[in-house]
């Protein structure tokens, strides 16, 4: 890797902390930009990058820095919004994948849909099993889906639109062979 793919990397995952604190609180959880930032991550840097930018990020608040929403380190794992977390790294895979050969806006808002469906698919059942297993909390899975994804569709919609939108005028930095 060449120090512009790393300094790329970096910034994804610094801009990935930044989303997380810019939230709403909505429900068991709150709004953040971190699924915006994981969706330019795949579309900009491509599958491997992309997904390292949130494997680092994670990395680093699995480690103890205070960059996730409540804070950071090991014991987060027991947080029934871990899995929303974990999932942001094959979240940013896929999204990369699917945008690798083809760039076009309805191209960009199919990968993000599908990499906001991989994350949905880590961080529902995760939440669950924190939230009935560990916790006891005897969540129905109606009210896992509503508190856990259904509120945050719109959000996330909003976020996809965003992403189409700021590809193209961001992609010509990210394309430039220097």
């Amino acid at each position: 890797m060449n120090t512009r793919i790393l300094t790329r990397t970096a910034l994804f995952a610094a801009l990935t902390a930044a989303g997380a604190f810019i939230r709403i609180p909505l429900g068991y959880s709150s709004v953040t930009l971190q699924f915006l930032c994981t969706a330019m991550a795949g579309c900009l840097l491509g599958p491997a990058c992309g997904a390292a930018s949130q494997a680092v990020y994670v990395a680093l608040g699995l480690l103890g820095l205070p960059i996730f929403t409540q804070g950071g380190g090991l014991s987060y794992l027991l947080q029934p919004t871990c899995g929303f977390l974990l999932g942001l790294i094959p979240s940013a895979l896929v999204i990369g994948l699917i945008t690798r050969k083809n760039r076009r806006p309805l191209r960009i808002i199919l990968a993000c849909a599908a990499g906001l469906a991989t994350l949905y698919a880590i961080g529902l059942p995760y939440m669950g099993l924190i939230l009935n297993v560990y916790l006891g909390k005897g969540w129905s899975l109606g009210r896992l889906l509503r508190d856990g994804m259904l509120l945050f569709l719109p959000g996330d919609a909003l976020k996809i639109a965003v992403a189409a939108i700021l590809f193209p005028k961001l992609s010509v930095f990210f394309d430039k062979k220097q």
